[in-house]
């Protein structure tokens, strides 16, 4: 299966540099761990930073799924920090909340050519412009919109097609039976026009219990825009629930936790306090844990939302990031409890 375009593009860059060479580890990070010895999941891993990349994932999550109290184990590399790749390893424990997705679907339908063929493109766009560091992209108009030229111009082209092939789309992205046209069915409905965009909601929310890490990936990427809009623009009349969001916060698999905070952020932006209540409910422990990632870059957006659910005000948030003081700002969140 090719490459799907993924809320974090560095992601995209992983398979190239190792065809250069093998990267190193650069920093290990761990979560879902509550119960169980993280010194006998260390050294079931096996993997240390500065070690070279493991050739087998499948092998590291077998060794971790035999250290009792383990029920499944998920490793996933991203690159880069440290000087090296970042291995994230999930651990979901006997008793710690269970993901449950949608059953594959069984429909054989495939999205019209020029879709296939625009996308394809914008990939190819996209890691041209991240090894040149054009990465940035701004979700104003609801969809993203990178200040790439090549790439924006694919971004366009693909609205066009999403307003012309609605129908296709929606109809791949609930029954097609393959991933890869369920992800970029996802991912092509985020380039939605603006007065169509309220009519896909429900189909990307759908999509976020989809069996396909890379749909679920791609819908909250094009939901976390949608969310920029109906922000921007309340009389567009988009509602974009958290619900989902939330859930994946507690997900054994890295990408679902990345993607749901970062969508969340632009949810609790104004302090939505339902939202925010949901969070405190449901996912607060997930949070701390992914706050205090050594992978600071992706430790940040969890550790600013863990402080808008513990009512910590935006700046002293930020402060005390700045100050290399987060463990404070985290108990605080947590109502005074020390990490375990």
């Amino acid at each position: 299966m090719r490459n799907v375009l993924r809320l974090s593009v560095p992601t995209l860059l992983l398979a190239g540099y190792a065809v250069a060479q093998v990267p190193r580890v650069g920093i290990v990070d761990f979560y879902g761990v509550r119960k169980v010895k993280l010194e006998r999941l260390t050294e079931a891993l096996g993997v240390h930073e500065g070690d070279p990349m493991p050739p087998s994932k499948s092998a590291i999550e077998e060794r971790l799924e035999k250290v009792p109290g383990v029920v499944r184990a998920r490793v996933e590399a991203v690159c880069c920090d440290a000087g090296g790749a970042i291995l994230f390893v999930g651990i979901e424990e006997k008793g710690a909340p269970h993901s449950e997705f949608r059953p594959l679907p069984a429909k054989d339908v495939t999205l019209p050519a020029p879709i296939l063929e625009t996308y394809a493109q914008l990939l190819r766009a996209v890691e041209q412009a991240a090894r040149r560091g054009q990465t940035s992209e701004d979700f104003a108009e609801g969809q993203s919109r990178m200040v790439d030229p090549a790439c924006y111009q694919l971004q366009q082209q693909l609205g066009t097609l999403a307003g012309e092939h609605l129908a296709a789309l929606r109809d791949v992205l609930r029954n097609a039976v393959d991933d890869e046209q369920r992800a970029i069915a996802a991912a092509v409905l985020g380039y939605t026009p603006k007065k169509q965009k309220g009519l896909v909601v429900n189909d990307l929310q759908y999509a976020l219990q989809d069996s396909g890490d890379s749909v679920r990936g791609n819908a909250a990427r094009s939901l976390a825009a949608f969310a920029v809009l109906a922000r921007s623009d309340p009389e567009s009349g988009i509602k974009v629930s958290a619900t989902w969001f939330v859930e994946m916060l507690n997900s054994i698999v890295w990408s679902d936790r990345n993607n749901a905070c970062l969508a969340l952020l632009h949810l609790t932006e104004d302090r939505n306090t339902d939202v925010l209540a949901l969070i405190r409910e449901r996912a607060l422990p997930s949070l701390a844990e992914m706050a205090r990632w050594n992978s600071l870059k992706h430790a940040l957006p969890a550790y600013i939302l863990l402080g808008r659910a513990g009512g910590i005000a935006e700046a002293d948030i930020h402060s005390a990031w700045e100050r290399g003081d987060r463990e404070q700002a985290i108990r605080k969140a947590l109502g005074g409890r020390k990490h375990r």
